[in-house]
């Protein structure tokens, strides 16, 4: 299509894209009135009926980092979905299904094992759309159809498909296998499992969004992107995606505070000069004369709550507050649970994992059962490390505050208050849940500068770049 052409092809095309733009800017991305203009454009260069042209010219001008491309992916199904169901009852058309009985499992895993054997997308996609026919449909007594993914799952047996699928290759092919040759074909087949279950979640998404609408099911369903997403519950994968976000966040941030170092260099009024200058205009000080700024580089002081409820949470902090060494005059880390133990060299100089292992196995953490106890951990570092702050240290908390029904001995941190510049407190629970059970949040923050609610990695951002 030329520039200028009217965009054709699809009903609503233009409304669609800018609804999708929308829905990114609601999950988090930073998608603004310009990205949605460029949008719009890029239909006039695009073949609308070539979905995944389409896709490619959407995410080059509204997704500007890789960690939201995953993000974009799902919405991009959902407003400009592969096909419209709307309308359509629970049948899946020519995928045959409305002559097999839904609880023909036997009849679904054969021929699952034959389109991830084949390995081919549309056959994998064609798979899944079966999968959701014959399993995932409920009938309501209203005559509605809902379409659930946990019966698909139920229905799916992943593991047996796995094994089925490797015994099934080890069966024809003319030699054994080696355990190389095992291990390429499991992973292979594990991608191709994980092609299957992104495409039945893309049509229970299609489905719901018929059902009860687009933007809806948008807000509800599609997940934020990794930055943004809540430290407890990322699997072993979204870890590893947040883990290498944060070195370049660092240096993002290192750029950033550097920079509002730089603005305003005048210090304070030379009284002394602005007087010698002014004798010039009869003493009217018409030309202020300052001192020289010196910015100074604060020190900082990290305690890190390390037991299993918190410890995610303390290893990505302490990953990107080492990161960022170079905007502090000194980093100082001590980690505890219900003891406390310097470990300021191993994050300073290894891999924040191998870091966080040797921490939880050779670090002095635990004293007598091994929960937390923030109260002796605080009073040991009053007692041991107190009389290193001075008025240039920052001090930071990490932890959720539960203490055990344990002494909480608020006054160590009223101590560490008038000796250091500032003491904060970041905690990872929602505020809602402060002060229950056996949290004593509220208690603590009476004696710190700030009790700061961090969830996920642009909460820990923002808050690092304030301080640093």
């Amino acid at each position: 299509m030329g520039q200028g052409e009217p965009v054709e092809g699809l009903p609503g095309i233009a409304d669609r894209v800018l609804s999708l733009v929308a829905a990114l800017r609601r999950a988090g991305l930073p998608a603004a009135q310009a990205e949605s203009i460029d949008a719009v454009r890029s239909l006039g260069h695009t073949d609308l009926l070539e979905r995944e042209q389409l896709r490619a010219a959407l995410a080059s001008v509204t997704v500007t980092s890789p960690s939201h491309r995953a993000t974009f992916d799902e919405l991009f199904d959902l407003y400009l979905p592969a096909r419209d169901v709307t309308g359509d009852p629970g049948d899946p058309g020519d995928d045959g299904t409305a002559d097999l009985p839904p609880d023909d499992t036997r009849s679904t895993h054969e021929e699952l094992l034959d389109a991830l054997g084949g390995g081919g997308e549309a056959a994998i996609r064609h798979a899944a759309r079966r999968a959701v026919g014959r399993h995932g449909r409920v009938e309501g007594r209203d005559g509605g159809v809902t379409y659930f993914q946990y019966r698909v799952y139920r229905a799916v047996d992943v593991q047996q498909l796995l094994a089925d699928l490797l015994r099934r290759e080890q069966d024809t092919a003319e030699e054994v296998l080696t355990p190389l040759e095992e291990r390429l074909l499991e992973d292979e087949f594990r991608q191709r499992i994980r092609a299957f279950r992104e495409e039945v979640d893309a049509e229970i998404r299609r489905h719901a969004a018929a059902d009860r609408g687009v933007d809806r099911v948008a807000d509800r369903v599609v997940r934020p992107p990794i930055e943004e997403r809540d430290l407890f519950h990322l699997d072993r994968e979204e870890q590893q995606q947040l883990q290498a976000q944060v070195r370049p966040l660092a240096r993002k941030l290192a750029t950033r505070v550097a920079a509002k170092r730089r603005t305003g260099r005048d210090g304070r009024l030379d009284v002394r000069r602005t007087v010698r200058r002014s004798l010039i205009t009869g003493g009217v000080p018409f030309d202020p004369t300052f001192r020289p700024r010196r910015p100074h580089r604060p020190e900082l002081v990290v305690l890190c709550d390390v037991s299993g409820s918190v410890a995610s949470f303390a290893r990505f902090t302490l990953q990107l507050v080492h990161a960022l060494q170079e905007q502090f005059a000194a980093v100082r880390s001590f980690a505890f649970i219900d003891a406390l133990d310097e470990v300021t060299p191993w994050f300073a100089h290894q891999d924040p994992s191998d870091a966080m292992r040797r921490v939880l196995s050779e670090a002095d953490l635990v004293w007598l059962d091994g929960h937390s106890d923030y109260g002796r951990a605080l009073e040991q570092f009053h007692r041991e490390y107190g009389r290193s702050l001075t008025p240039r240290t920052t001090v930071l908390i990490l932890g959720d505050a539960r203490n055990n029904h344990r002494q909480a001995n608020a006054w160590v941190l009223e101590e560490i208050r008038r000796r250091a510049r500032q003491v904060y407190w970041l905690n990872p629970e929602p505020r809602r849940f402060w002060d229950t059970g056996d949290s004593i949040a509220v208690r603590y923050a009476r004696h710190v500068d700030d009790m700061v609610e961090v969830r996920n990695l642009a909460q820990l951002a923002r808050f690092v770049e304030r301080i640093a």
